[in-house]
């Protein structure tokens, strides 16, 4: 799956994706996201703890949302390869 990653690597520095995070798999950020936002909606935080857990969430928002992205990007060239060989196959 680390095709996925190569897609959108030229976006990730600017987006404030670390390094670390860039290693990270979907369902390893979606799992950690979770976890933040429960910890979040519980309560019981200082300010500082949760304004820091709300920066991690976004971090890891934007990784689930680079692996989405190339999920989206290889199966639209899946689909696109599809109608070129239909259409080839027509003519």
């Amino acid at each position: 799956m680390t095709s996925n990653v190569s897609e959108a690597e030229g976006t990730t520095e600017a987006a404030g994706v670390s390094e670390a995070d860039r290693a990270l798999g979907y369902e390893q950020a979606r799992d950690e996201l979770i976890e933040v936002v429960r910890r979040l909606e519980a309560g019981g935080t200082t300010l500082e703890e949760s304004l820091a857990l709300w920066e991690r969430g976004e971090e890891l928002a934007k990784v689930c949302r680079r692996w989405l992205d190339g999920a989206r990007a290889r199966l639209d060239a899946a689909l696109a390869e599809d109608d070129e060989g239909e259409g080839g196959a027509e003519s």
